[in-house]
Formats: structure tokens, sequence, C-alpha cells
């Protein structure tokens, strides 16, 4: 249950890297609201993933769906590239994520 609960905290890195972008001075409210709920959501979904699964382990693993979450969605929405190398880095960021999930006691 505890990797289930990280992999959601990860997604809700997503959302709040992805309302950051347009909180504006947090003068959008909206898109504040849309981080505030997101963060809350993130960091407490970590916390909660970490009483079972190591400290190092668990903000590795949320960290890099996070990344790997905000890279996507710049290239699906916000016309970043998707050079292949910036793709075979990707794929680098999920083979890390694996290993650690792999390798956790």
């Amino acid at each position: 249950m505890a990797w289930m609960w990280l992999i959601i905290g990860g997604l809700f890195e997503v959302g709040f890297t992805t309302c950051l972008r347009h909180v504006d001075g947090f003068r959008n409210l909206g898109w504040t609201a849309g981080f505030l709920a997101s963060v809350t959501m993130s960091m407490g979904l970590l916390e909660l993933a970490s009483r079972s699964i190591s400290m190092g382990t668990a903000y590795a693993v949320w960290g890099g769906i996070g990344a790997l979450g905000t890279v996507l969605v710049g290239i699906a929405f916000y016309g970043e590239p998707a050079t292949p190398v910036r793709i075979a880095l990707i794929f680098g960021v999920v083979l890390c994520i694996a290993g650690l999930k792999l390798t956790a006691h």
C-alpha cells in the first residue's frame, strides 16, 4: 500500500509543478489553490509512504516520478522539445526508479 501512496504522491508533485507555472506570483487564485492542494497532498502522501519505505528510497522515487511527469507535461502541453537525448534520459530516470523499487527491502 505504501508504494501506491508514493506513486500517487509523485503524481500530485506533477500537479503542483504544473500549477506553479501558472500562479503568477500567487495572484492567480485558481492555480494557487491547485498548487496548495497538490503540494499538501504530495507531501502528505510522501510522509505516509515513508513510514514503510526507507526515506532515501521514497524521496528518490517520489522526486523521480515528479521530474519525469513534469517533463512529459512540458512536452505534451507546453511545446518543450522531445529530442532523442531527452527521451533517452527520461527512460534512464524510469530505469533508476524501477531499480530503487526492486532493491527496496
